[in-house]
């Protein structure tokens, strides 16, 4: 089990000195049964005169900081140290009844992935659902992980990876129509395209590394984004069509949501002149520590520190 370590700075540089609006930071690793934080720390210049955690409504850590001073430079630096347990495709056990496709989600669980279902853009010609009707057998019967394991592939193999570094993302019609995009544009293209496909389907924000020398995964060197889709006997699965990876292995989850818009890994507003801002930089760093921690140890969790 890989022993990481992570680093993300995000720099924000002023011609004069700003003032800084409430800002809310979403950088904190999420811990579950196959990622668990050794130590975490978020270290904000200038120093917030408070900073405060909470959970969002997905279960996403969140800190919320407040200014009081001007400054030609704001930075956070998140430093965090987890164990990440790679989960390969052959990991992934779905139920009998769902193992082919279509089928229904029990009535258990589709109250709580309605809106994991529904549709989030505007498809007035159907592009997106022809689109992924594609991968759905046209006699006989669709095996449902081999059908969403090719429109991962199908996303990496047939459009070209371009980095953005401005906001937003492209809507799914546009990425379907120019066959180019960042990794957020292609997840969305995916969720929307499952989606259309009756799967409840959620945008995932976090960082990408290389668990070995042989593998090189695009997308590293700042954050990235894929896919969750939800399969009974499994729950939710990863699904990263930037690298065609099935399964979590080289992916590190910080944000889970409904759409990209509500994990955002840092907002916030500025106050001064016009003009002021000069640039925006984002450095992620991953290197896989070779301090080995024993298994049976207890693995403790200090709250994040305000400052270093």
């Amino acid at each position: 089990m890989p022993l990481l370590t992570l680093s993300h700075v995000t720099r924000y540089i002023y011609r004069h000195p700003v003032s800084f609006g409430e800002h809310r930071i979403m950088v904190r690793p999420r811990e579950s049964y196959d990622q668990r934080l050794v130590d975490a720390e978020l270290v904000i210049t200038p120093e917030p005169s408070a900073l405060r955690w909470l959970q969002d409504v997905f279960g996403n850590s969140v800190a919320i900081a407040t200014f009081s001073t001007h400054a030609k430079e704001l930075v956070f630096d998140s430093r965090v140290r987890l164990i990440h347990e790679p989960a390969e495709l052959q990991d992934v056990d779905i139920e009998e009844y769902a193992r082919f496709y279509p089928f229904t989600y029990s009535s258990e669980e589709m109250p709580d992935l309605l809106r994991s279902i529904e549709r989030q853009h505007h498809d007035p010609l159907r592009l997106i659902d022809g689109w992924a009707n594609r991968f759905v057998a046209k006699d006989g019967r669709t095996d449902t992980l081999d059908m969403l394991s090719a429109m991962t592939a199908a996303i990496k193999r047939e459009f070209t990876y371009v980095a953005r570094a401005e906001k937003g993302t492209q809507t799914p019609t546009e990425t379907l129509a120019k066959r180019k995009g960042t990794c957020r544009d292609y997840a969305m293209l995916m969720i929307e395209a499952v989606r259309a496909l009756g799967f409840a389907a959620r945008f995932v924000s976090g960082y990408v590394y290389n668990p070995s020398s042989r593998e090189r995964h695009v997308g590293g060197g700042n954050t990235h984004a894929w896919v969750r889709v939800y399969l009974p006997g499994s729950g939710w699965v990863e699904f990263d069509p930037t690298n065609g990876i099935v399964g979590n292995r080289g992916l590190i989850r910080v944000a889970i949501a409904r759409d990209l818009y509500q994990a955002v890994p840092i907002s916030g507003s500025w106050g001064g002149f016009p003009g002021s801002f000069q640039d925006m930089s984002v450095s992620v760093d991953i290197r896989l520590d070779d301090t080995a921690l024993p298994i049976a140890d207890p693995i403790p969790v200090p709250r994040p520190r305000k400052t270093a």
